[in-house]
């Protein structure tokens, strides 16, 4: 499913992801340093996630999980945010060390998953700080109005909240990942060049969104399917 009409915010996407790809092809900005404002994207993402969990907890209070053996029950959103934020966790975590090790930036021990966050503006230089500020007003900005404004927090499921991040981090730190490879290389700036048409045409033109709501709505109509049929038995 691919997006009809581009939104404000995506234009603003747009704009945000274009600034690193200006930086490193004519300001001489280091392609390292922008991947690693890529990697803490992720973090970004998820940040803003809780966000939006935390707004539908206070306007439905509960919601509807599904057990691993197939039954459901009413949970409070509390609980949604926090396996969200063990299991999101953790995938950061993953995706940290790995970048970690390909990147190079892992050479002199000093750089790890453990280590990384908590010295963050010691990695950063002024440049990737910038553009990183910009990527968490930009999430910022899409929420607001895409998602408070908008009046779709009334009407937002948690569940399907809780996985909407996981379709694009993963197409998107699979290619950081792989950027991060060539950078050993001094391929940096052609890859900068794939890898943001990569994540903008994912990013903007792909409704992710649409994808997910879709699947629960098929998901809902045929547990209403098997319900009519036990009762017609």
């Amino acid at each position: 499913m691919f997006k009809r009409k581009l939104t404000k915010s995506d234009l603003f996407l747009i704009l945000a992801n274009l600034l690193p790809l200006w930086g490193v092809w004519f300001e001489g900005w280091d392609p390292k340093q922008m991947f690693l404002v890529y990697c803490l994207e992720t973090i970004i993402i998820g940040g803003y996630n809780v966000i939006k969990m935390f707004i539908v907890t206070l306007e439905k209070k509960k919601d509807v999980w599904e057990n691993l053996g197939g039954g459901k029950s009413l949970v409070t959103g509390w609980f949604f945010i926090l396996f969200f934020i063990v299991h999101y966790g953790f995938f950061v975590f993953i995706q940290t060390a790995i970048f970690a090790g390909v990147s190079g930036l892992s050479a002199d021990g000093a750089f790890s998953p453990f280590t990384f966050l908590g010295r963050i503006f010691f990695y950063l230089n002024i440049d990737a700080k910038s553009v990183l500020y910009i990527f968490i007003a930009m999430y910022g900005f899409r929420m607001l109005f895409d998602f408070i404004l908008s009046g779709k927090y009334r009407q937002a499921s948690l569940g399907l909240l809780m996985f909407q991040p996981y379709v694009r981090i993963f197409i998107q730190q699979f290619v950081v990942i792989l950027g991060s490879m060539f950078l050993a290389f001094g391929a940096g700036k052609i890859f900068m060049l794939i890898f943001v048409c990569i994540k903008l045409y994912a990013e903007v033109f792909i409704n992710f969104d649409a994808y997910l709501e879709k699947a629960e709505k098929m998901q809902r109509l045929k547990e209403m399917s098997d319900k009519k049929a036990i009762s017609d038995k």
